[in-house]
């Protein structure tokens, strides 16, 4: 049985180019599951540091939904960077892992409180329900 070819660079280019932003799976269900508890937010707020996924101003919350290969989710099967140039995608999610701490802590400064969702977490909508029912607590 042959190996599957692995992607030339600029194939792999064009492929990180349509990986979305904004509106993901992930992101769509935790929206989902934070409405279906009553949290009341806003997408992608970009006046806040981080421009956290889902938040709301006013009751002082972020939540970030992480993808767990741009942001280099720990032990995660998600999270397998690609084999080629290996050194640039380890330094990249360094970097990617820094800025998110980064950006937590500055919104903690301005007294926000933040939960970061990963994106293996959504698979199991029970779980992340009870989890995001017990972070609404806090913040409610």
């Amino acid at each position: 049985m042959s190996r599957p070819q692995l992607p030339t660079d600029s194939e792999r280019s064009a492929l990180m180019q349509r990986v979305r932003r904004r509106g993901t799976p992930a992101e769509v269900t935790v929206a989902a599951l934070c409405r279906e508890i009553g949290l009341h937010y806003r997408l992608n707020v970009t006046t806040l540091p981080g421009s956290p996924d889902l938040a709301n101003k006013a009751k002082r919350w972020a939540i970030f939904v992480n993808g767990c290969f741009w942001h280099g989710h720990k032990n995660c099967r998600l999270a397998k960077p690609p084999k080629r140039n290996r050194e640039f995608w380890e330094r990249k999610f360094a970097d990617n892992r820094a800025r998110d701490a980064r950006k937590a802590r500055e919104l903690r400064r301005l007294g926000f409180v933040v939960a970061i969702v990963w994106q293996c977490e959504t698979t199991n909508e029970n779980a992340l329900s009870r989890r995001l029912q017990s972070w609404a607590k806090r913040v409610s």
